[in-house]
Formats: C-alpha cells, sequence, structure tokens
C-alpha cells in the first residue's frame, strides 16, 4: 500500500509491505504548500501544481497500479487553509488522488505510532514511554506517550508560517520565546499526568536534518534508515546553528535542500527551546514519522 503525507513544506509517501512491514520505496519532495498562506490564508495555485507535479512523479516512481491502495492525508497547512476544498479537489482532478485534512490529535497518534515502532527496533528499553517533538512548516505537535495513553496538543508554530511572518533571526528568536511559554505549561500538565519519560525523541525535517549532518551526510545523500536511532544534543544544535548562519545560501542549500536554507534556522530555533523547556541532555531522532504511522495503521485495519 501507498501513504502519503502532505505537508506545509514537504511530501513523504512510502510505499509499504503489509505482510512484512517494511518500506519498499519511499519519495520525498520540497513543495512549500504553505508558501504565502500566512499573507493570503490560502493555498496559492503555484503550490497546488508543485504538488500535484510531485505526486505524478511519485506514482511513476512507484510504478502505482490503478487498484493500489492509497491512504493520503493532509496536515496544518490544508487545515488552515481557506481554499482547502479547492485545493483538494485540484489534487484529486490532476492525479486520482482524495486526500484526507486529519486533525492535529490524529497527525500526533499516527506519529507515534511510527516513532514505537522505530525506538523498538532500535532496542530502546522504554520504547512506549516518551516525549514526542515533530516539527512541522505549519504547527508544531507535542506528544507525551505512556504505553496504551497519550496526550498531544498541537501548536500553530510551523517552520514556515514563522519564517515568513519575521524577516530577521532576531525577530524569529523572539517569536519562538514567545509562543514556547504555551508548550511549557503543557508539558508541565502532560508530565504531571503521564510522568515524564525518561526519552526524548524527534522526527521531521529539522531534527533529520541535523541528525544527517551530525553523521556526515547532506540532503543529497541522506539515508533515513541511518538517521533512525541518531543522538543529538544541545551542543550540537548550537553548533548547526552557527555553522549554518555562518554559510552562504548555496551552501547552505546544498547541505539541508533547496529551499530549506532559511527555514532550517527557524527549526533549530524552535527545536532549542523545546529541548531547554523540557529539560533533557540528549534527543532521539526518528526519519519515521507521518507517513509511515499512516501506512502501519493502514496495515492493521485491513488484516
Amino acid at each position: 500500500m501507498v501513504a502519503i503525507d502532505l505537508g506545509s513544506n514537504t511530501i513523504r509517501a512510502v510505499k509499504y509491505d503489509c505482510a512484512t512491514h517494511t518500506k519498499l520505496d519511499e519519495f520525498e519532495r520540497i513543495v512549500k504548500t504553505a508558501d504565502k498562506l500566512v499573507k493570503t490564508d490560502g493555498i496559492t495555485d503555484e503550490a497546488i501544481q508543485r504538488v500535484i507535479n510531485a505526486i505524478n512523479d511519485m506514482k511513476q516512481r512507484f510504478n502505482m497500479s490503478e487498484n493500489e491502495k492509497i491512504r493520503a492525508v493532509a496536515t496544518e497547512a490544508l487545515r488552515a487553509a481557506k481554499n482547502r476544498d479547492y485545493v483538494l479537489g485540484k489534487i484529486k482532478e490532476k492525479t486520482g488522488i482524495e486526500f484526507e485534512i486529519i486533525s492535529p490529535q490524529q497527525e500526533a497518534e499516527y506519529t507515534a505510532v511510527a516513532v514505537e515502532k522505530c525506538l523498538e527496533k532500535c532496542d530502546y528499553v522504554n520504547y512506549n514511554h516518551f516525549l514526542l517533538v515533530d516539527i512541522g512548516g505549519g504547527s508544531t505537535e507535542i506528544t507525551v506517550k505512556n504505553k496504551e495513553n497519550i496526550v498531544s496538543e498541537s501548536f500553530r508554530l510551523g517552520i514556515v508560517t514563522i519564517t515568513q511572518k519575521h524577516k530577521t533571526p532576531e525577530a524569529i528568536k523572539f517569536a519562538v520565546k514567545k509562543k514556547v511559554k504555551d508548550i511549557k505549561n503543557f508539558l508541565d500538565f502532560a508530565f504531571n499526568t503521564l510522568r515524564k519519560p525518561k526519552l526524548f525523541v524527534a522526527s521531521s525535517g529539522t531534527p533529520t536534518t541535523l541528525a544527517a549532518l551530525k553523521l556526515g551526510m547532506n540532503y543529497s545523500t541522506y539515508d533515513g534508515s541511518r538517521v533512525n536511532g541518531t543522538i543529538v544534543t544541545m551542543e550540537d544544535l548550537d553548533y548547526w546553528a552557527e555553522k549554518l548562519m555562518k554559510m552562504e545560501m548555496k551552501k547552505r542549500e546544498e547541505l539541508v535542500g533547496v529551499g530549506r536554507g532559511d527555514l532550517i534556522i527557524s527549526g533549530i530555533y524552535i527545536f532549542k527551546e523545546i529541548f531547554k523547556i523540557a529539560k533533557f541532555k540528549e534527543c532521539v531522532v526518528c526519519d519515521d514519522g507521518l507517513r509511515e504511522g499512516v501506512a502501519i495503521e493502514e496495515c492493521e485495519k485491513n488484516k
């Protein structure tokens, strides 16, 4: 089956074998869905076209058959867009694929399913009790899971939206600091309710990019299976923030991907602030996220 995650910055898809619970192939493309969303309250025609092109390339790459089982989900950019129905209609018309806009709660639960599998595969003892941070383009999801119990909250703090709203690194830093007060209140509540976990986990573009850089990879040599289980620390964040800030944009984008050069800095600021308020010394990074969680759940459903 194929699971597709249309995010605010990236579209990610996985071809998944339900019988063996393995990835057969994967696809990722920066499409900047939320570009200009802050200004216009809608998804632009240019962004819609980028998404359509990416989906058609994905279909070709996966060699998808007519009767392929597909589950396609969309997140914060589509939740926030006033023209969401038009966007989804256009995508269906040009690709044949119908997307479902999922709630922040569903997004958190699917991602947690994939992350738990990732931690189990990486042999973490307390793999089912963790704090999970998912820094997206339009929002950041924070989840605390303890066995079957889960609490999560979505915060309108995304790397695309905050970068487009505030033009300088200083303004972005200040805006992030203001926003994380709400995250701190949520964490106090979550740790009180489900106990503070020993594991701090992060999925999504910023943490996975930092983990890849730490392992000596760049955007074109990125390997998600190597990233799964990689540890990053606050020192790693400081080191790469400083190093990337000093680089020219062209060089920076060679490392992190075209269209991600400015966004990675905003992502690091958000990641750092959450690191501080959660009071962890290190973070486990999982490349597996929403698309894998959707695939796993679909396979379970259709057993």
